[in-house]
């Protein structure tokens, strides 16, 4: 079911969604570029108890936040290119952490573990608003 939010209202959602996470929970977040996903992640990441700056890795691919349960991982698939490359990035490894966030994640596809959640973010004709579907 989709949503028209806000930005306040796309950050609370993150924030309840952090809050309510399970342990090892995969989040796929998915939109065009600018749609808010690296938005909703801070949020997200804000809801798991972590204190401090949420950037995009996009040039980086992985950040690790550290959690007061564990590291949370955020992941972004945008720069890579073929989906192969999907495999060197060590999955195992990320999803034990306190929570494993992936943006654009249908780049990876093959490789990405399966998500708990899924939010998608879609433009909305009020430039100040956007689309939200999570399932």
């Amino acid at each position: 079911m989709r949503h028209l939010v806000n930005e306040p209202q796309l950050a609370a959602l993150g924030e309840q969604m952090g809050r309510n996470l399970v342990r090892h929970g995969v989040v796929w977040l998915e939109g065009e570029m600018g749609a808010g996903k690296t938005t909703m992640v801070r949020s997200i990441v804000q809801g798991l108890g972590v204190v401090g700056e949420v950037t995009s890795p996009t040039y980086g691919l992985v950040h690790r936040y550290d959690g007061p349960l564990g590291p949370v991982y955020h992941v972004d698939c945008y720069r890579l290119t073929r989906a192969e490359e999907g495999r060197d990035l060590d999955w195992d490894s990320l999803v034990q952490g306190q929570a494993l966030l992936v943006e654009w994640p249908e780049r990876a596809a093959g490789w990405v573990p399966d998500p708990t959640h899924r939010v998608r973010l879609e433009y909305a004709d009020d430039p100040d608003s956007r689309w939200i579907s999570l399932s």
